[in-house]
């Protein structure tokens, strides 16, 4: 077998190199040219909206049952027999309107007997003055004793006296006849009658005849939380909320079936205790009710004025994102155009947004749409939510003018 020679080695070294260097080459072209072809990744594009601060009026609805504004049970201040009864159960009835009739003979007995014991002192009264008379002057002429004399004055008192007390027997009297005719005290709408014609009652008795209640205007009890008392409190003290002047006592009303009452009411007063099984105080509210539409009992949510904060910060629902641990948080994006993650305080939902108690400040920009393509750090191109749309997500004005919250 024949052995390469030198500069056969030698020749077939330099073609390998040759081959090397220009398949090389080719390669280097090759991945040059398919890097300019391919271009660089686009920014990802997110919608944000800006936040500014705007004047909002806080609510909260807190559920309560209605009561009547005032309320009389009807009872006897006589005893005797109900001879008629003069209303029809439902009605509407008015002040001083008779009711019953109870049977007024004995007492119209009684007010003559009186009268007549009053005219028999009254008539002995004159005699006995000039029988007095006649003896102060024949005592003076020492034709009498000064015993006469004082048994006649004595009895000149004695009949005054009488007649005195049969005057007020007669008033007395004169009261319990009228006492026979059962009036209603108050005005409003009469509920069922207890007794019938016939019915023996006595004067003041534990069970009413019937019950007035007046309707127009109608009280409304609301309880509030003493958490929720103290927590507005510290609100006014620190400055987040302020009064809305004269209609921080204005309230609305939500029936039982979720429509809203026509009639606004006023907040009466607040209890000055608290019922120690809830914890709560109960708020009085008066709603005018001109076409009986409220009813004494019924389940209503009234709509009370927190107050007005005037840096309120809203953000879209949408927005907003949760940690493992279920804290709110949302991704901003910052002056630099990167993403930022914020936590945030929530303060309650307002139709579609968040009213931010803590977290955000005004001017910083939040995402609402996009943060399935980002990450916190990563660079983004921000562009306003909601332009085509007119959607604001509260950061142009406030589409809510009362924010409220339920309880």
């Amino acid at each position: 077998m024949m052995q390469p020679n030198n500069s056969d080695y030698i020749t077939l070294l330099k073609m390998t190199i040759a081959f090397a260097t220009l398949l090389g080459g080719f390669l280097l072209v090759s991945c040059d040219s398919q890097t300019k072809s391919s271009p660089s990744r686009p920014v990802p594009e997110v919608a944000v909206v800006t936040m500014q601060p705007q004047e909002v009026v806080l609510t909260t609805e807190l559920p309560g049952r209605t009561t009547a504004f005032r309320v009389a049970e009807i009872r006897p201040q006589v005893n005797g027999l109900i001879q008629k009864r003069l209303f029809t159960e439902g009605s509407d009835v008015k002040a001083g309107q008779t009711l019953y009739q109870i049977d007024a003979a004995p007492f119209q007995a009684a007010l003559d007997n009186a009268q007549a014991a009053l005219n028999r002192s009254e008539a002995n009264l004159q005699a006995v003055r000039l029988r007095t008379e006649r003896l102060k002057e024949l005592l003076a002429d020492k034709a009498v004793s000064q015993q006469d004399y004082d048994d006649a004055t004595a009895a000149l008192k004695q009949t005054e006296a009488d007649i005195e007390y049969w005057k007020a027997m007669v008033k007395t009297a004169r009261i319990n006849l009228g006492y026979c005719r059962v009036r209603a005290p108050i005005p409003g709408r009469i509920g069922r009658s207890q007794v019938t014609e016939g019915a023996i009652v006595t004067a003041y008795q534990p069970l009413a005849l019937a019950t007035i209640q007046q309707m127009e205007p109608m009280y409304v009890d609301v309880p509030q939380s003493t958490t929720e008392l103290l927590r507005l409190r510290s609100s006014f003290e620190k400055g987040r909320l302020a009064r809305n002047g004269s209609d921080q006592k204005k309230v609305r009303l939500i029936l039982d079936d979720g429509t809203a009452y026509s009639q606004g009411g006023t907040l009466e007063f607040r209890d000055v205790s608290v019922d120690p099984t809830t914890g709560s105080v109960i708020l009085r509210l008066v709603f005018p009710n001109p076409e009986g539409v409220l009813l004494p009992g019924m389940f209503v949510r009234a709509v009370v004025q927190e107050g007005v904060q005037k840096q309120a910060l809203f953000v879209p629902q949408q927005a907003m994102q949760r940690d493992p641990k279920g804290n709110p948080l949302v991704l901003i994006v910052d002056e630099e155009g990167k993403v930022q993650q914020r936590r945030v305080s929530l303060d309650r939902a307002i139709g579609d947004q968040w009213l931010i108690a803590s977290g955000i400040s005004s001017g910083d920009r939040v995402i609402v749409e996009g943060v399935q393509r980002i990450r916190p750090g990563a660079s983004v191109k921000a562009v306003p939510f909601g332009a085509d749309s007119g959607k604001n997500g509260g950061n142009q004005k406030n589409t809510t003018p009362t924010a409220a919250k339920s309880n």
